[in-house]
């Protein structure tokens, strides 16, 4: 065992016992966080206008302070990046994280110097919590690379702003410099799959022992390898034993990185964004990903349910409960007050307290009042090609209100299949049934004649891929939406 394993071991057990300790005393870690906030933003201009010096508890503060999405947070925003001090929190931020926005445009996440650090250690931490867990740290002396987006920085009022993933590459650790890929400057090629090429190039002959990435993407570049070499990519990179992720659930794409592999590596997840790094996967087998309590980010959950009623009730860490569809409101040290992610969540432990990601609040078909949400779709794609030689690609769905003749509508499922199932109606049957027993609504409606069986059609090979080109968000951070409420995606699929 090298020194700079045994010393990762030895760093691990100490971070552990910091999580466990925090973890152990959820409520008061959430206090603590919610009276830091409050006190250190209550001179700013937003703090001002919610009247912060007289808020003392987070009742309080839900009764002052309304839920937010960035459309409704942006009139403070655009102030801050007009350049304007100790608007939404003291200061100015040291960085904007740039996003595509939605009716706005762009959009521009603060991240400031009490924020920033924690998506640093988040990351580092949830590397820490394997090493813990697993008791293997030899990986740490191979190469790792991380595919993300460009760490070209711009300026807008004096403020640097960028990509989240390339601004945290400033921020790479110096004892992580050595063994990091890519190089700068294939990091800072825009153009995905040029850039993909330029990956393999340099990492096709290095011991990569840890990949990290969104699942499609690294799944391009695992066949842009084996195209170049012939070979798996467990042989291409034999002591390759970590693949670290966030962005989008793993399990419908294990089964084709296992193929692509030749064998199964040990995984991470995370729940990183641009507002904020909420939670990773600190231990393995376990179902879930322990929630941050303790960087700087007060939590409130609103029943997913109740979310579009007049007054849904903002519930703190204490109030939830397990295998509930929560909308995850968040507070931060990066000036964002109760602020509406998009994200919804459940939990899968309270001691401690651990998520998934069930969906977008914003992402789901309900167009027959069944309110389907990414989570379901999930499982159901993965207890249907469970036991089989069945590969998925990609897939998404989307209604079919509107079917020709007089068919009753139905749920498309686009799919593009790397292995396609024997009998393509067994297959529709089986993730029907799937669908059915984990949303009662949509049986009903199955039951009741006011929907048909889902449908599948076949996308071509690389289709997805093509569909992300044409709206330009080939590569980076960026995600097909699991599901959709319209057919504006459907209607772009039909054509290829």
């Amino acid at each position: 065992m090298s020194i700079k394993s045994f010393s990762a071991k030895i760093f691990a057990a100490i971070i552990r016992r910091k999580i466990d300790s925090w973890a152990a005393k959820p409520e008061e870690t959430q206090q603590k966080v919610f009276r830091d906030l409050i006190r250190k933003a209550r001179n700013t201009q937003f703090g001002k206008d919610h009247s912060f010096d007289t808020i003392s508890n987070p009742k309080e503060f839900a009764g002052r302070v309304p839920v937010r999405d960035y459309e409704e947070l942006k009139p403070y925003v655009d102030r801050v990046v007009a350049g304007e001090e100790n608007i939404l929190w003291p200061g100015k931020p040291l960085y904007f994280a740039k996003t595509s926005g939605t009716t706005s445009g762009a959009k521009y996440i603060p991240l400031t110097k009490e924020s920033m650090p924690t998506h640093i250690e988040a990351a580092r931490n949830a590397i820490l919590c394997y090493i813990s867990d697993s008791g293997k740290a030899e990986f740490v002396d191979g190469k790792m690379i991380f595919l993300q987006g460009s760490p070209e920085l711009d300026e807008k009022n004096g403020i640097k702003l960028g990509r989240l993933s390339g601004i945290v590459a400033h921020f790479v650790p110096g004892y992580l410099q050595r063994n990091r890929m890519p190089s700068w400057e294939t990091n800072c090629i825009e153009d995905w799959e040029t850039k993909v090429e330029a990956v393999v190039n340099e990492t096709v002959k290095e011991d990569m022992t840890v990949i990290s990435g969104i699942p499609s993407w690294v799944q391009m570049y695992f066949e842009r390898l084996i195209a170049k070499t012939g070979k798996k990519v467990g042989e291409i990179f034999p002591n390759f034993e970590l693949f670290i992720y966030g962005g989008v659930n793993f399990e419908p794409y294990r089964a084709k990185f296992e193929s692509l592999i030749g064998r199964r590596v040990d995984s991470i997840e995370l729940f990183p964004a641009s507002e904020g790094f909420f939670a990773f996967q600190d231990k393995q087998g376990v179902k879930g990903m322990l929630l941050q309590l303790d960087s700087g980010i007060f939590y409130e959950f609103i029943r997913a349910e109740e979310f579009y009623s007049e007054e849904p009730q903002r519930l703190t860490i204490g109030e939830v409960e397990l295998d509930t569809n929560y909308v995850m409101i968040i507070s931060s040290s990066a000036g964002l007050w109760a602020y509406n992610l998009g994200d919804t969540v459940q939990f899968t432990s309270l001691k401690p307290y651990r998520v998934i990601v069930s969906g977008r609040i914003k992402h789901f078909i309900s167009a027959f009042g069944e309110h389907v949400i990414a989570k379901e779709v999930e499982q159901a794609m993965q207890e249907a090609t469970a036991g089989t030689d069945v590969q998925i690609s990609e897939f998404t769905v989307a209604p079919q209100i509107t079917p020709v003749g007089e068919q009753l509508p139905y749920h498309e499922w686009f799919i593009e299949f790397e292995q396609e199932p024997r009998e393509i109606d067994s297959f529709a049957d089986a993730l029907d049934r799937s669908l059915q027993e984990q949303n009662s609504y949509y049986k009903d409606l199955i039951e009741g004649k006011i929907l048909q069986r889902l449908k599948i059609t076949k996308i071509p090979s690389n289709g997805f891929q093509k569909y992300m080109k044409s709206i330009g968000k080939l590569g980076g951070q960026n995600k097909l939406p699991r599901l959709s409420n319209d057919r504006k995606i459907a209607e772009v699929l039909e054509k290829l």
